[in-house]
């Protein structure tokens, strides 16, 4: 059976990085799921609940042949839990959190058919230099990162000049750990393929 894969994910990073491993799928981002957690979940559970809930919330059922990807980032800068901002203040504020020390990135993938589903995570450390405000004021007015966890996308121009070194994917960092996803994914579809024989 043809397998159809679909991105329920808006990010054109995603997008990007989910088409650089040469797999054909379409985008659908229609989805009723609101992005809430409660106060006392673990910190790396949130992105793989997220992603989970994203998956659920698709706006209709899969069909047989359907395999539905979603995602969700989250950074974490000591304890405090940082999702996109909500304005240039709240942005501002994540990006001095993160100037000078480093903090974590954790992005978690479900993959989802009609019958089964499966969800990972990956982990991966983000080192920062001491960032002035005159980078910080910079780079808000230019780049508006406000659809990005954290308040940056390691990709632009703070990623640039700011970051000094990681541990763990890079890829995970943008929001889509592609090394996992193409592992899993194979193995995801494999699984399918020999249920049938």
């Amino acid at each position: 059976m043809e397998r159809k894969i679909i991105l329920g994910s808006g990010s054109p990073r995603r997008r990007e990085l989910l088409g650089g491993l040469d797999i054909d799928f379409e985008v659908d981002t229609r989805n009723s799921f609101e992005e809430k957690y409660a106060p006392d979940t673990p910190h790396e559970q949130i992105p793989v609940l997220l992603s989970q809930g994203k998956s659920h919330g698709f706006h209709r059922p899969l069909a047989d042949n359907e395999i539905l990807i979603t995602s969700d980032t989250l950074v974490l800068c000591g304890d405090r839990v940082m999702g996109k901002p909500h304005d240039r203040q709240e942005a501002e504020d994540m990006l001095k959190c993160l100037s000078g020390r480093s903090h974590k990135v954790i992005t978690a993938v479900t993959i989802r058919d009609s019958r089964r589903e499966r969800t990972f995570s990956d982990t991966a450390t983000v080192h920062f230099k001491t960032l002035n405000k005159a980078e910080i004021d910079y780079y808000l007015t230019k780049y508006r990162p406000y659809d990005k966890a954290g308040a940056y996308g390691i990709q632009e121009w703070i990623g640039y000049i700011g970051i000094t070194g990681i541990e763990g994917s890079f890829y995970t960092i943008m929001g889509f750990p592609v090394h996992k996803v193409y592992s899993e994914l194979r193995e995801f579809i494999n699984e399918d393929q020999s249920a049938e024989v």
